[in-house]
């Protein structure tokens, strides 16, 4: 008997090993089960949770308590396109959301990107998200253009459109995509290479000139299903032209307007039927032409008065995207990164100082 004892106990503790082994496995995955049951659940949501990687050193403050007695703060919110597959968002990108997410600290800042719209229910690991996960009021979302379009002028434009090649597509997509959000949405409307300056939320049913007798769709800001966006849906298909730059984005905008009037010359600024044109020195006050302004050295005093009147600065990245900056010098647009954008600037002197240290 006393020799049967321990043999009878190895067993029992075999069997004991045994049932926590498959406990442990079946534990884990139920787990997994779980796990990626929640993952699907927050993909459906489409509305991404962004990492925290990076110290949030010039993370937006916390918005003020509003006055009891004063207005309650306007719903409408800012938006952003990505309309490439693109999903790692360039310094000028991060600039004009960081920029946009301080002057507007109580309102949603809603990023919309095309790349993103495949599913995936985490964002690229990258240093850009890292940052926008230091702005609360910052949303990322997957931009979804068949249910963008439905229910307007567009959705048959935009099916058609998949199956022919034009050599503007990108940029007439943004078109498209920007007249459609000011329509079922409202709000305000940002293209990727603005650097804003001051909060936008006083501005309805606004946009701005670009030069003389010239609007442009760079910034819009609109009440939802506005007369205004719906005439620009339905010029869109009516007189489409995709081989022509900017037929579809600024001069469709343009001859509209001169419709809605109707007058044959805009001047600026005016007011016409419940809207306002404001002139070129609250959006464009580098004219695309002078362009390479923004990469010369400005005084303390000129920069002041070049942007007493401004609201925010068009970059014209199409132009300028392949200029070297140096982000420490005094050129009119380090200064602009180095005091609406500070973390983007941050990031931007970092990545230089490390590129011109010598290799060991």
């Amino acid at each position: 008997m006393s020799s049967c004892l321990p043999k009878l106990t190895t067993v029992l503790l075999s069997h004991r090993l045994g049932a926590l082994f498959i406990l442990t496995i079946s534990f884990v995955f139920f787990a997994s089960v779980m796990f990626y049951w929640r993952t699907g659940e927050d993909a459906e949501g489409q509305l991404y949770s962004l990492p925290a990687e990076i110290r949030c050193a010039h993370s937006v403050p916390s918005p003020p308590h509003p006055a009891v007695s004063g207005p309650p703060p306007s719903p409408r919110d800012v938006f952003f396109v990505e309309t490439s597959e693109r999903t790692n968002p360039s310094y000028l990108f991060m600039c004009s959301v960081e920029s946009a997410a301080r002057t507007h600290p109580e309102t949603r800042v809603v990023v919309l990107m095309k790349g993103l719209a495949n599913g995936n229910a985490s964002l690229p690991n990258n240093w850009a998200f890292s940052l926008l996960s230091c702005f609360p009021n910052v949303e990322v979302r997957p931009l979804d253009l068949t249910e963008l379009f439905s229910g307007t002028p567009l959705a048959n434009w935009y099916l058609q459109a998949q199956q022919r090649w034009e050599p503007y597509f990108l940029p007439v997509l943004s078109d498209a995509c920007r007249i459609t959000i000011m329509w079922k949405f409202g709000g305000i409307y940002l293209d990727t290479d603005f650097i804003v300056l001051k909060n936008l939320k006083n501005l309805t049913n606004v946009l701005g000139m670009q030069s003389q007798d010239v609007l442009n769709g760079a910034f819009l800001s609109f009440e939802p299903k506005h007369e205004f966006m719906q005439l620009c849906m339905q010029d869109f298909v009516d007189n489409y032209n995709g081989w022509i730059w900017a037929h579809q984005g600024p001069e469709l905008l343009t001859r509209v307007f001169k419709k809605w009037c109707p007058t044959s010359k805009i001047q600026n600024p005016m007011s016409c039927k419940g809207m306002n044109v404001l002139s070129t020195e609250a959006f464009y006050p580098i004219p695309w032409e002078d362009w390479r302004k923004l990469f010369k050295a400005i005084g303390s005093s000129e920069l002041h008065e070049l942007l007493k009147n401004t609201y925010a600065v068009h970059v014209w990245n199409k132009l300028s995207h392949g200029t070297k900056l140096d982000i420490t010098s005094q050129a009119f647009l380090a200064q602009l990164y180095s005091q609406f954008c500070p973390a983007t600037y941050t990031k931007m002197k970092k990545d230089s100082e490390e590129q011109s240290r010598p290799a060991m």
